[in-house]
Formats: structure tokens, C-alpha cells, sequence
């Protein structure tokens, strides 16, 4: 009996041991995966919006790996794309001609940026006979701050 006890004792310390070596193992390659560098400039972003609006916050999993670099890419495209920015009362508006910009494209922002960024509220407007694009986001009080903050709005 002592010497059953002795063999599964050692089976547990050996599974504990195994579970512990794994766990450092998924640990280690998960804190690989990402680069330092986004890690850092995630931090501090992180630490920025929670120390100044603890209310607007983005959610980084809503989107997938691919959604977020397709995301991020038509980001960079309508940043650049930028023909007018009007500070609103609640917020600001992003105009855009339509021919730098096409109406699919815009809503195909506001999709995702809705899934991770769900505190926003989204206006798209087409305007001037179809020479405008307009999309407006607003929010709740102090939602202009992160939107400056966000969206380099100066």
C-alpha cells in the first residue's frame, strides 16, 4: 500500500512538474508572439486613457488578427484621406471626397471600429449631390479628448 502511494505521489509531482514546465512554455511563446515594442506602446497607451478617461477604452479582441491589420490599414488610408476635420459639439466630423474614399469603404471602417470601440457613435452622411463624405463621431462628454487623442485631431 505505502509503496502504491509512493508511485502515485511521484506521478503527481511529476504531472505537476510537467503542467508547470508547459504552462511557463505557452507563457514564454505568448509573450514572444508580440513585439516588445507594441507591447510597450500598448502599456502606455492603456495607461494614458485610463489615467485621463477611464470610460473609453478600446476592446483589442473584438477584432481578429486579420480583421485588425485590414482594420489598421483602412484606418491609415482614411487618416491620409482627410479633406476637412469640424469640431461638433459632441465630437467631430471627418470629411472626404468621394473619389479618395468610396462609401463602402467607410462603412467598412465603422463596422469594425464599432466592434472594439463600441462607445462611439457613428454618422455617415453623403452630401453635395455625392461630392462629400461625411462620417461624424460622437459620444458621451469627453469622448472629443480621446477622439483628438486617437485620431490626431489638433
Amino acid at each position: 500500500m505505502n509503496q502504491k502511494k509512493e508511485q502515485f505521489g511521484g506521478l503527481d509531482k511529476r504531472n505537476a512538474a510537467g503542467a508547470s514546465a508547459l504552462a511557463l512554455l505557452i507563457a514564454g511563446t505568448a509573450v514572444s508572439a508580440t513585439p516588445r515594442s507594441n507591447i510597450t506602446a500598448r502599456s502606455a497607451n492603456t495607461e494614458k486613457q485610463m489615467t485621463t478617461q477611464s470610460k473609453f477604452y478600446c476592446n483589442i479582441k473584438a477584432l481578429t488578427a486579420e480583421e485588425r491589420a485590414h482594420h489598421k490599414q483602412l484606418s491609415e488610408k482614411l487618416m491620409a484621406a482627410r479633406k476637412e476635420i469640424v469640431e461638433m459639439e459632441k465630437g467631430y466630423e471627418f470629411q472626404f471626397s468621394p473619389k479618395d474614399v468610396t462609401l463602402a469603404e467607410l462603412a467598412d471602417w465603422v463596422v469594425n471600429e464599432s466592434r472594439c470601440c463600441p462607445f462611439f457613435d457613428f454618422h455617415i452622411d453623403l452630401e453635395n449631390e455625392g461630392k462629400l463624405i461625411c462620417l461624424r463621431l460622437t459620444g458621451q462628454e469627453g469622448i472629443k479628448q480621446f477622439i483628438r487623442a486617437e485620431f490626431a485631431v489638433q
